[in-house]
C-alpha cells in the first residue's frame, strides 16, 4: 500500500507537550463528567414535559441501548460492562429493558418515529439469537421503524456466525460494526482479545454477502506492544478489508478509574511520540488507500453517507460519534446510558443493581444528569462546528444565537492566537478553520471554548489527545 507523505514532517518540539495532553472527547457538551446528582428524575420528567409542549416534540428520536454483558474482559476496556458466562443474566437485563420502555412511552405518548437505533456494550451479540428477536420486537412495538432507519450494533467477532449476522439482518439491522482493535497477535495477547484476521475477514466477507449497508471496523492505538512495524501491518490488512468506514481511538491508560487496564504492563505501552507517530501513519495509510478524514478518529469511503454529509455540511456528533443523523433528542436504554431531551442531559445509574432497583419501584433509573444553560448552548454549537466540520462561522453562529461571535469568544480567540501561531488553526474575520495538522489536536482547539474545562482544568479525568 502506497503511503502519502504525512500531514506534518516535523512536530514542533513543545506542541505534543503542551496539547498533546488529555482532553475530552466531545460527544457532548458540556461533557458527561459535568453531570451532577442534583439532576435526577424529577429534573428529567421535567424536560420531557416542556418536550411535550415544544414545536420539536414530533422530530425523529434515536435510540441507544446498551447491553452491558461480555464473556470475557478486553484489558484496555473502559466501558460499562459486566464480565460473566452466565447467559441467564440477560433474561432478567431484558425484563427491565422492558419496563424502562414502558417508562419512556408513558411520557412520550403514542409510538414515536425513530430514525436512528444503536445497540452498544459490553458485548449486544452476548444475546442468543431468540433474546435478540424479542428485544427488536419489543423495540419495533414501542417506535415507529421510519424508512431508511440507521439500525447499527456493535459486533465481537468472536461471538458470531454467518448465520447469526443474517438473523441480525432479517431482524432489521442493516449497519454493523466490528470490534478488531489490531491484528497483530502480541498486542491481541496482551489485551486478552484474540481474534485471527482470517475470521475477521470472512466475517466481512459474510456480511458483504448478506446485504448489510455499512459495515465499520474499529481499532485502537496506543495499545502495548504496538510498534510502527506491527502497526502498519494491521493497517494494511484494515485497508485491504475496505470497511465502509474505520473509527481509529487513541488508548486511554487509566487504570486509576478502570480496573481492567491494571493488568496492562505500562512499560509495553508506546510512548507518547510514538502514539502521535501511529496516529499520523494510520492517516496517511487510510488517506493513500481511497479514504476520507471525516474528523478526529473517523475514516469513510467516498460514497458513504458520512463522506457526502461532511461536504454538505450535514455532519453531527452524538454519544455514538460521527452521525448524519439531524442534531435532536436521544432515547438512552439501559444501565449506564444517556438521554438528551432538549437543553437537558441525564445518564441512568451505573451500576444493575440500582438500575433494577429504581425500574422495579416505577421509577426513573436517572442518576445523574444537567440542563444546559444559554451559553452552554453557544458553546455547544461551537464546539460541535469544530469538532465536526472543522469550521466555526461566525455568521451563522451569530443568526443561531443572536451574539456577536466575536465578542463573546473575545478571550477564546484571543487564546487561539497561540494555535494560529503553531498553525493548528486560522482565525479570520468570518471564522475559525482548523487546519490539516489542526485536526490531530481539534480536541484541543475544541476545548478552548469549554468554559467549564478552562475553569478547573481537571484534564486527568480524560483520555490522551494523542
Amino acid at each position: 500500500m502506497t503511503q502519502r507523505e504525512p500531514v506534518f514532517q516535523v512536530l514542533p518540539p513543545n506542541l505534543l507537550d503542551r496539547l498533546g495532553a488529555a482532553g475530552p472527547r466531545y460527544t457532548s457538551y458540556p461533557t458527561a463528567d459535568r453531570f451532577v446528582e442534583a439532576h435526577g428524575p424529577e429534573q428529567h420528567q421535567q424536560a420531557l414535559a416542556q418536550r411535550a409542549q415544544g414545536p420539536g416534540r414530533a422530530a425523529p428520536l434515536s435510540v441507544y441501548v446498551h447491553v452491558p454483558f461480555c464473556e470475557s474482559l478486553c484489558y484496555y476496556c473502559a466501558c460499562n460492562k459486566i464480565v460473566t458466562k452466565h447467559h441467564e443474566r440477560a433474561k432478567d437485563y431484558l425484563r427491565l429493558l422492558d419496563l424502562e420502555i414502558d417508562l419512556w412511552g408513558r411520557h412520550l405518548g403514542g409510538r414515536p418515529a425513530v430514525s436512528q437505533l444503536h445497540l452498544g456494550g459490553g458485548t449486544p451479540t452476548f444475546l442468543s439469537d431468540e433474546e435478540m428477536e424479542k428485544l427488536v420486537g419489543r423495540l419495533r412495538e414501542a417506535y415507529e421503524w421510519m424508512p431508511g432507519i440507521e439500525a447499527s450494533i456493535e459486533i465481537d467477532p468472536r461471538t458470531v456466525t454467518r448465520a447469526r449476522l443474517q438473523h441480525l439482518k432479517a431482524l432489521g439491522f442493516n449497519r454493523i460494526s466490528y470490534g478488531v482493535q489490531d491484528f497483530d497477535a502480541r498486542v491481541q495477547q496482551a489485551v486478552h482479545r484474540v481474534q485471527p484476521y482470517e475470521q475477521v475477514a470472512q466475517l466481512m466477507q459474510d456480511a458483504r454477502d448478506i446485504g448489510f449497508a455499512s459495515i465499520n471496523v474499529d481499532l485502537i492505538c496506543g495499545l502495548p506492544l504496538q510498534t510502527k512495524a506491527s502497526f502498519a501491518r494491521t493497517l494494511e490488512q484494515v485497508a485491504g478489508l475496505r470497511p465502509d468506514r474505520i473509527a481509529l481511538y487513541a488508548y486511554a491508560h487509566l487504570p486509576q478509574r478502570f480496573k481492567a487496564q491494571r493488568r496492562i504492563h505500562t512499560a509495553e505501552i508506546p510512548s507518547a511520540d510514538v502514539r502521535l507517530q501511529l496516529h499520523a501513519d494510520a492517516i496517511a495509510a487510510f488517506l493513500a488507500a481511497g479514504y476520507e478524514h471525516i474528523g478526529m478518529d473517523h475514516f469513510a469511503l467516498p460514497g458513504d453517507a458520512l463522506t457526502q454529509a461532511k461536504r454538505q455540511g450535514r455532519l453531527h456528533r452524538n454519544f455514538q460519534g460521527y452521525t448524519v443523523q439531524p442534531d435532536g433528542d436521544l432515547i438512552g436504554l439501559g444501565v449506564s446510558s444517556i438521554s438528551r431531551v432538549g437543553a437537558s442531559y441525564a445518564q441512568n445509574a451505573k451500576t444493575i443493581e440500582e438500575y433494577a432497583d429504581a425500574l422495579n419501584q416505577g421509577q426513573w433509573p436517572v442518576q445523574r444528569g444537567i440542563a444546559l444553560t444559554r451559553d452552554d448552548l453557544v458553546r455547544r454549537s461551537a464546539i460541535m462546528a469544530l469538532m465536526c466540520q472543522g469550521r466555526l462561522d461566525f455568521e451563522g453562529l451569530a443568526s443561531a444565537h443572536l451574539i456577536d461571535p466575536r465578542q463573546y469568544f473575545a478571550q477564546e480567540l484571543e487564546t487561539l492566537a497561540s494555535q494560529q501561531a503553531e498553525g493548528l488553526v486560522k482565525v479570520t474575520e468570518q471564522a475559525v478553520e482548523v487546519t490539516p495538522l489542526g485536526w490531530f489536536f481539534v480536541r484541543s482547539v475544541a476545548a478552548v471554548f469549554d468554559r467549564h474545562l478552562q475553569q478547573d482544568r481537571a484534564r486527568e479525568r480524560y483520555s490522551k489527545i494523542i
